[in-house]
């Protein structure tokens, strides 16, 4: 079966690898165009892009499926597309080039959390079960038919990156499994069922906490915005970044957004017991451990995040 892998970022890379280990013939890879990374802005490959030059690949890169892409595509000849976290709409020009479709691994219990951040808003949510599907690529947002299904606990100090991480491990699996079935003609996609929730891409608003709010939906958001955007507040109208708190329910008292050293441990306020800051990035330095920003803030006391 000849397949045309689409991915961008990394974890769309052990998709590409267990493709290529089942024996496809993986004829090309899409993928979006070099982009500006870093304070220089150094137009650096996709981890896709760079992956499939190691593994000998022929790379399309292309922003968007225009005329001129699908063509790039027809040219290949792809039995079969594999799609993971692509970052681009595949419009129905594109949809009916494979003879059998696009195959796309979603990182979430479809038809829960459609959209860019399934992880993301699944932690901030609170939900204690996620997971991995692969389905018929459509027009719609993640709305065709699914082939296959995992399941992954959440655990209670996962970020949405670790989480990712190990989806991105198991989904490649899942699709590998997947594009085999379809090959020996014993897929039987099956129309999604359940409760519809949507899942837009974060933005760095969605990283901002709301000190007001209990520790518990503090946590989860700090946790789902974490690596990106990061969670964030304001301290004197400057933006402080944060990495996840721990939760502290053995303290409480605190108002939201009070900030108080407790032995050895930075405590915060919030609409109900005190979180515990582990790391802090005040503006314009770097990433450091809590204890040591409170060292150096002169009266610790009267300090309060917006």
């Amino acid at each position: 079966m000849r397949v045309l892998f689409a991915g961008t970022p990394v974890v769309a890379v052990p998709s590409l690898d267990a493709l290529v280990a089942a024996g496809f013939d993986v004829v090309a890879v899409l993928t979006r165009p070099d982009a500006p990374l870093g304070r220089k802005r150094v137009l650096t490959p996709s981890p896709v892009a760079v992956r499939a030059a190691e593994l000998g690949l022929p790379v399309i890169r292309a922003a968007r499926l225009d005329a001129a892409a699908i063509a790039s595509i027809e040219a290949v000849q792809p039995d079969i597309a594999g799609i993971v976290a692509y970052g681009g709409i595949v419009p129905p020009s594109a949809l009916t080039v494979p003879r059998f479709g696009w195959v796309n691994l979603h990182f979430s219990l479809l038809p829960a959390w459609r959209g860019a951040a399934p992880v993301q808003r699944s932690i901030i949510a609170g939900d204690d079960i996620t997971g991995a599907v692969t389905f018929q690529l459509e027009a719609g947002l993640d709305t065709g038919p699914i082939f296959g299904t995992l399941t992954e606990t959440v655990g209670a100090a996962d970020t949405s990156g670790e989480l990712l991480a190990r989806l991105s491990h198991s989904g490649a699996v899942l699709l590998a499994q997947t594009l085999s079935a379809i090959d020996a003609g014993r897929a039987a996609p099956q129309a999604q069922s359940g409760e519809i929730s949507l899942a837009p891409k974060l933005t760095l608003e969605d990283g901002q906490l709301d000190w007001r709010q209990p520790a518990l939906a503090i946590g989860r958001r700090a946790r789902g915005v974490s690596p990106e955007p990061g969670a964030w507040t304001l301290l004197a109208g400057q933006r402080i970044k944060l990495a996840p708190p721990a939760l502290r329910p053995d303290v409480t008292g605190l108002g939201p957004g009070t900030v108080e050293l407790h032995g050895k441990s930075v405590l915060v306020g919030t609409g109900s017991h005190a979180v515990e800051l582990t790391q802090i990035q005040p503006a314009g330095k770097k990433m450091m451990a809590a204890a040591d920003w409170a060292r150096g803030v002169a009266s610790l006391e009267s300090v309060v995040f917006e």
